[in-house]
């Protein structure tokens, strides 16, 4: 299948690892130009010379804190001045942190809502005048805790879901500029942060972290985790031409994990 996406740009929110520099990594691949972006500077490098080494289009990173509005904007206007507009906005953040409802602090929960919600409603804001040019595609990413609550981390069941609601009202004030927006959700995806989190379950209850990933896999119909690549090949179909009729859809890369309908 052609995805047509040769030439075009695409910007990827917090993608130096994990999942955004998996859908970098594809992207690139098949000819798209990426900005990446993250705090740790020298991990952007790193991370850029391998997309341009392994890639058919060209590679660039910009330093940023998605929680502070500024340098959004300048992501965005860097991603602008390099490649000339943006095709594609991949919006990105890293995961909360676990607890109950009564650990959790004012402070923590106002960071999650900059962190996990209020950065993709910036970015969006902040890149529209440019998708709205030619037409483009947004994709948001979440977790699979929009469809199940996951225990222990009721700040990413939160979040993650409040995107939804911002993608599905979206749709219709996009539409007209032939903007297409959905959501994809992972679910256990082997990435760091899903490590992360099987240690701190395993650490709770005391035993070892293998014994929690048997027990999640056991979840899981395909009895493995997903991985990265697979996550991104369905991010890539969403972001490009062979996707000309889905919007406003979450769809979840999760191995069957989720039971709800």
């Amino acid at each position: 299948m052609d995805l047509n996406l040769s030439g075009k740009t695409a910007l990827i929110l917090a993608s130096s690892q994990g999942l955004g520099f998996a859908i970098a990594e594809r992207l690139v691949k098949e000819g798209a130009n990426v900005v990446i972006s993250g705090r740790d500077v020298e991990k952007l490098k790193a991370q850029c010379r391998q997309l341009e080494e392994n890639g058919l289009g060209r590679a660039a990173y910009q330093k940023a804190d998605i929680m502070n509005p500024d340098d959004i904007k300048r992501l965005i206007s860097h991603t602008v001045e390099i490649f000339g507009t943006i095709d594609m906005l991949v919006n990105n953040a890293g995961g909360p942190p676990a607890g109950s409802f009564e650990e959790l602090t004012d402070e923590q929960w106002q960071a999650s809502f900059e962190l996990n919600l209020l950065s993709f409603i910036r970015a969006i804001r902040a890149a529209l005048p440019y998708l709205k040019e030619r037409g483009g595609k947004i994709l948001n990413i979440a977790s699979s805790s929009i469809k199940e609550p996951i225990p222990g981390l009721i700040l990413s069941n939160t979040f993650r879901t409040g995107i939804i609601g911002l993608t599905k009202t979206l749709v219709s004030e996009l539409a007209p500029y032939n903007i297409l927006i959905n959501t994809i959700a992972p679910g256990r995806i082997a990435t760091d942060r899903v490590k992360h989190l099987d240690q701190v379950n395993a650490d709770k209850q005391g035993i070892d972290i293998a014994l929690i990933e048997e027990q999640m896999k056991a979840r899981i119909p395909l009895k493995r985790y997903g991985t990265p690549e697979e996550f991104a090949n369905v991010a890539a179909f969403l972001l490009s031409d062979a996707n000309s009729y889905i919007t406003g859809s979450a769809l979840l890369v999760d191995g069957g994990m989720v039971k709800a309908i």
